[in-house]
């Protein structure tokens, strides 16, 4: 019996002993398809967009100075002057250096990054301040819960999953990610419990501090571009923390207790240095020693050298947030309604009605929102039966919003 004559399955070409024929389960294919569809596939891959490589991104530049920083953030973020202007400036800085940098100056002056830590109430904007200023730069941004971080090896995330998340915002872009920013949110709940030591491992505190230091001081990590421990079998990617700016936020509940200690330490001397002390605003006197006494640990302390505060924020305050921001709740709440042909208007009375309530509550200006939220339930639910108009009265907010507290 013949034997059955081998044809490529994708051109036809018949076998010939001076050239390849690959067999696969019932196909076979020839050398020169092969070479033909390598060819293919690497036009394919020098198409695809720039940002879905994993090369070099383009050399980026801040055209801003930090007083137009400021002026954006202003849109924003009602108050919280010092905050914006300190962050302004040192975002500024911070992306200053990395044009400088990428220049490839010779020089022997070595600028060092400034990374941030935000003290401040819950509900002051410390959140906002940072995803803001991260859409007007236009770079990748990633916010992190400090809670869920563990030491490495126990129950929980490992704090390398925060550049996970980074690179995945920056569609993988490692050069990309390396100019990103990211925001450790409640950084307070990772304080060490207590000063003295003990037998036991604080894996959900100081442990977890420790583990941070090598990604705030700038060192190549290790990262699983899936996240986690899910995935044991991934490559993992090599992201240099060096050009990163960390921006980190706290409420650090009761160190105002800790700041007005050390101000009335008594100084051993002739002449003691009188200093104007603001008793209403410890937290504008804040410093690194009181993060330190607070339970962060000193190496943490040194790596967040630029240190701002947010003030409380005052009746007027959450009056222009509910009105005069671009996403301000009010302006959401219409919008919302327009949508469904109905004219919504908060009257004067209204407005003041939110805003003392949301001052018992003391949530800041997310307690504003929950306010609002439960007071247009009923209206939402309605909306179809109220009509073309419809005003909301301080009346009205007072008789829905009495059973909140």
């Amino acid at each position: 019996m013949a034997k059955k004559e081998r044809l490529c399955s994708f051109c036809g070409a018949k076998e010939k002993p001076s050239s390849l024929l690959f067999d696969g389960i019932d196909a076979y294919i020839c050398e020169q398809c092969v070479t033909r569809a390598h060819k293919l596939i690497q036009e394919f891959r020098d198409d695809l967009p720039k940002k879905t490589k994993k090369g070099e991104a383009d050399v980026f530049k801040l055209d801003k100075q930090p007083r137009e920083i400021k002026q954006f953030l202003d849109q924003y973020v009602i108050g919280q002057e010092e905050a914006k202007k300190v962050l302004s400036v040192a975002v500024y800085n911070h992306y200053k250096r990395i044009d400088y940098y990428s220049k490839k100056q010779n020089d022997d002056i070595e600028i060092e990054k400034s990374n941030i830590i935000l003290v401040g109430e819950t509900g002051t904007g410390k959140t906002l301040l940072a995803s803001t200023i991260a859409k007007m730069i236009n770079v990748p941004f990633c916010i992190a819960d400090a809670t869920v971080f563990t030491q490495a090896g126990y129950v929980g995330e490992d704090v390398e999953s925060i550049l996970s998340r980074l690179l995945q915002n920056a569609d993988y872009n490692v050069a990309k990610a390396e100019r990103g920013i990211v925001f450790i949110d409640e950084i307070d709940k990772i304080a060490r419990a207590v000063d003295n030591p003990s037998i036991t491992r604080d894996v959900s505190g100081e442990g977890v501090q420790q583990a941070l230091l090598k990604l705030l001081e700038g060192s190549i990590v290790n990262v699983p571009p899936e996240g986690g421990r899910k995935h044991p079998e991934q490559k993992f990617e090599q992201i240099n923390t060096q050009n990163i700016l960390f921006i980190a936020g706290g409420a650090f509940d009761g160190i105002e207790k800790k700041i007005a200690s050390r101000l009335n330490t008594n100084v051993i001397g002739f002449r003691k240095q009188e200093t104007a002390i603001n008793k209403e605003n410890l937290l504008m006197h804040i410093a690194s020693q009181d993060l330190k006494s607070y339970g962060l640990i000193p190496e943490i302390c040194g790596r967040f050298p630029v240190i701002t505060h947010l003030t409380s924020l005052s009746k007027d305050s959450l009056k222009q947030i509910l009105l005069e921001p671009k996403n301000a709740l009010v302006k959401q709440y219409t919008k919302l309604l327009e949508m469904d042909g109905i004219t919504l208007k908060f009257d004067n009375s209204a407005i003041d009605s939110i805003v003392e309530k949301a001052l018992d509550l003391k949530l800041g200006a997310r307690g504003l929102r929950s306010i609002i939220e439960h007071i247009m339930t009923d209206v939402m639910f309605d909306s179809t039966t109220i009509g073309k108009k419809l005003t909301i009265t301080g009346k009205y907010v007072q008789e829905k919003s009495a059973d909140i507290l």
